[in-house]
């Protein structure tokens, strides 16, 4: 019974914050590991192809800031702050802004120079990348995958199934959705505990909800208008 019970403990978990219930099926370990081997294959091949962090001013200045929202952010889920934390930057165009499971950030040059983010905008956007990671999104949504199969399946394959299944995709996107809202709620929180005022959060959203491409990040991105929406309901909240 003991052993059951802590099956199922392990089973589900609590967003920080918002405590909305999550079924993570695959250890945290295991899917840290594989975002970490992806993201060196990634990292590795950018820099090969000459496309990775040759802005060092602008790459000292994106890590300065991130240093504070992880620390901010260990407070929030404490096993976040013994994760190996990275962050880049990429000429490669195709690329805004991502995270991965275990704190691995990849931010667009292209993107970063379009938006003109000042440095409190800027703790934004990497606070909502941060936010991801600590809400564990991708593996929520690899453990969703796993359920929607209806089969045992390893991490690898639900991980390919997730890549080039269409129509898993689409069923997931209510998913997305959810979590993109609750990475620009909790990443807000994350930047004004780190000692960001809310003001630039204002002026972040404001400049995505003007820009076009910034409107259209991913599908499941809430509209400009909306995330600005949101942004302002959490400063009155917050009091700042």
């Amino acid at each position: 019974m003991l052993a059951l019970l802590s099956l199922a403990t392990q089973a589900v978990a609590q967003v920080p914050d918002s405590g909305r219930w999550q079924e993570l099926r695959f250890p945290a370990e295991a899917v840290a590991l594989r975002a970490e081997d992806s993201f060196i294959e990634l990292t590795v091949a950018l820099a090969a192809a000459g496309k990775l962090d040759r802005d060092r001013a602008l790459l000292a200045r994106v890590q300065r800031i991130t240093g504070g929202l992880v620390r901010a952010a260990g407070a929030l889920k404490p096993d976040a702050a013994a994760w190996a934390w990275e962050v880049h930057l990429t000429d490669d165009a195709a690329v805004e802004a991502e995270s991965r499971a275990g704190g691995k950030l990849l931010l667009g040059r292209a993107f970063l120079a379009r938006l003109v983010l000042e440095d409190d905008e800027l703790a934004f956007l990497l606070a909502h990348e941060i936010a991801h990671a600590v809400a564990e999104h991708a593996r929520e949504t690899l453990s969703e995958a796993l359920l929607d199969s209806r089969r045992d399946l390893p991490l690898d394959v639900v991980e390919e199934r997730l890549a080039s299944d269409i129509p898993l995709q689409f069923r997931l996107s209510r998913l997305a959705a959810i979590q993109e809202r609750e990475a620009d709620q909790l990443g807000i929180l994350i930047a004004h505990r780190a000692g960001w005022p809310c003001d630039a959060a204002l002026r972040f959203y404001g400049k995505l909800a003007a820009d076009d491409a910034g409107a259209s990040l991913f599908a499941s991105h809430p509209s400009g208008a909306s995330r600005l929406s949101l942004a302002k309901g959490m400063s009155r909240l917050l009091g700042d």
